[in-house]
């Protein structure tokens, strides 16, 4: 985590501002729940965080140009491309509470920015933990049949005797997959032995 003052701070006024990525800090983008895991794992070592429950997405801010190779599930690294610009919706650093974004890791000018390297571990560990080991190589998506780079494995079908079919989606149409009893169960199993719930 940087101690280093911005030459900016968020909003203060009554509403969301979009502001360009890649002028003052870069972003890192998760699903809340590959986010949650990833808070819990940095605890104090967080900087400010905002979450976006419209869309079920938590941004990091790190510093411009310290994240661009990062390749992690389901994770995006948000910042200024030479042919486009990136815009993110930043709060005012009085909505903790009752919006549907907010600071969810208050914004302090000593607690910005969160430290790249251990933010990339966290998330690592993070997505292993939530969605599973790594399939191998590109799967179909159950629902739209195109080829995925981030397949998430949604079922598995059982059979008594013999290897039966597994079931990917893209992260777009993995929540909308009708979850089973049986996988549901192994993945609480994978929780418990992990020692906590979902």
């Amino acid at each position: 985590m940087t101690t280093r003052n911005l030459p900016w701070q968020p909003p203060n006024a009554d509403d969301i501002e979009a502001l360009p990525v890649g002028k003052w800090w870069d972003a890192i983008s998760a699903p809340t729940p590959i986010a949650d895991r990833a808070l819990e794992l940095l605890g104090q070592d967080s900087g400010a965080v905002i979450q976006d429950d419209t869309y079920g997405k938590t941004y990091w801010l790190i510093g411009v140009d310290t994240a661009r190779s990062w390749c992690i599930r389901q994770v995006r690294v948000l910042t200024e491309l030479a042919d486009e610009g990136t815009l993110l919706g930043v709060p005012p650093t009085t909505w903790v509470t009752g919006q549907s974004t907010y600071w969810r890791v208050p914004f302090r000018l000593d607690r910005c920015l969160t430290d790249t390297r251990l933010l990339r571990d966290a998330l690592a560990q993070a997505v292993r933990e939530i969605l599973g080991p790594t399939p191998d190589g590109r799967q179909l998506c159950y629902r739209c049949q195109l080829p995925t780079d981030e397949p998430v494995l949604v079922t598995m079908e059982h059979s008594g005797s013999v290897a039966s079919a597994t079931v990917y989606a893209c992260p777009a149409h993995a929540r909308d997959y009708p979850a089973d009893a049986v996988t549901q169960a192994a993945a609480m199993r994978r929780a418990l032995d992990r020692g906590r719930a979902r």
